[in-house]
């Protein structure tokens, strides 16, 4: 898999960035240094191509997942964050998931598989899947962002994921923002939230 680290503070956290479709490896570093500027950033590139675009797994249609490659896609990527992690020396305890859209989506399927993800902020995620009861999720904490008028996420698909996180006991902060479009005011609540874990 293609990556790019920009190394922080030793004791500082480790954000793994994965990008929409069509971003890369760089396209979420800016958010990062913004959320935090002493974490180490790692950005990862999706290894699907869709029309040109970088994605993390297929889907068949928009908002219908290809369940098979992103179980499959999931494992790979968890799979390299390890290596990741035992190459460039820092613990999975230290490791923020930061996804946006196609992004987001990836890091849930890595947190419902591994316990050892523990915290994520997902901005504008969607899961449109049923999945077993995840009982580790218990120890996630997880921020998340949604748009009220988002043409690719439906209110009903976003209200999916939060309750997927809440009703298995995960500690979950959210805010409402307009569209699909990244804005100062989630970015900044993501900073807060985050400087208080």
């Amino acid at each position: 898999m293609n990556y790019i680290i920009e190394p922080g503070k030793t004791n500082a956290p480790v954000f793994i960035t994965l990008h929409g479709t069509g971003g890369d490896e760089h396209s979420l570093l800016p958010i990062g240094k913004e959320l935090n500027a002493n974490a180490t950033l790692i950005g990862i590139r999706g290894t699907v191509q869709e029309s040109g675009m970088n994605r993390y797994f297929r889907r068949l249609a928009e908002g219908l997942y290809d369940e098979q490659d992103l179980e499959l896609r999931g494992k790979e990527l968890a799979d390299f964050i390890y290596t990741l992690a035992e190459k460039h020396n820092f613990s999975l305890d230290q490791v923020v998931l930061i996804g946006y859209s196609n992004g987001a989506n990836i890091a849930i399927n890595l947190m419902l598989r591994d316990a050892s993800f523990k915290k994520a902020v997902l901005l504008h995620p969607m899961y449109p899947i049923e999945v077993a009861t995840p009982q580790h999720l218990k120890d996630t904490h997880t921020f998340m962002s949604f748009g009220q008028h988002d043409p690719i996420v439906s209110v009903e698909e976003s209200k999916k994921v939060l309750n997927l996180f809440a009703e298995n006991h995960g500690s979950v902060a959210h805010i409402w923002t307009v569209s699909h479009q990244l804005t100062y005011d989630e970015i900044a609540a993501a900073k807060k939230w985050l400087e208080a874990l």
